[in-house]
């Protein structure tokens, strides 16, 4: 299985997955719980490279897998519907799904509420006007409200590259500077 076929079969896996948690969630009234118990697991996915070998390695039996994301679960205090179907991923070998699958249900939240996030990558941290009046000229460039994610690289040295669905805005310095030099070197 190639890079491609891996990612197309971990897609389609935690696609499904996300779908069902969605839906069930929203059937019970319960999308505002789901997206803290996906916040705390993301967060406990950043924090813990024990949390994501367990998740990704072969060498933990489904059993050893399913006994410690449940233990986890409790003590992050994840609801049932979030534990449960933690637990149905590692009965069936696939919590490696699991980074994905939490995106595709943010995503599905998002969208069940009309929001579009955008991955903001900056020279330096935006201050809270810079982010509210950038999520303002989002919003009525898309007709949606926008939740901004930013992150910081100096190497930017200055500018902003935005991204919003599969479209990317690069108004970085380091963008500029690599045109310019591509542009001198056609020239000489």
């Amino acid at each position: 299985m190639d890079v491609s076929d891996t990612a197309s079969f971990t897609s389609g896996i935690s696609g499904r997955y996300a779908t069902a948690l969605f839906e069930l969630a929203r059937d019970a009234g319960e999308i505002d719980a789901l997206e803290k118990d996906l916040d705390a697991l993301a967060a406990a996915l950043d924090d813990s490279a024990d949390l994501r070998a367990l998740i990704t390695s072969p060498i933990y039996s489904r059993d050893q897998q399913a006994k410690a994301m449940a233990a986890g679960a409790g003590k992050m205090g994840l609801g049932a519907l979030t534990a449960n179907t933690i637990g149905l991923m590692a009965t069936k070998r696939r919590l490696f799904a699991l980074p994905q699958t939490i995106a595709a249900v943010k995503s599905l939240i998002a969208a069940d509420r009309g929001e579009v996030t955008a991955e903001v990558t900056s020279a330096k941290a935006l201050t809270e006007k810079q982010s509210a009046d950038l999520a303002e000229a989002l919003r009525a460039a898309v007709g949606k409200d926008v939740i901004i994610k930013t992150t910081v690289d100096e190497s930017l040295i200055g500018g902003l590259v935005v991204k919003l669905g599969s479209r990317m805005i690069d108004t970085s310095i380091r963008a500029k500077l690599n045109r310019m030099q591509h542009a001198m070197k056609e020239v000489g």
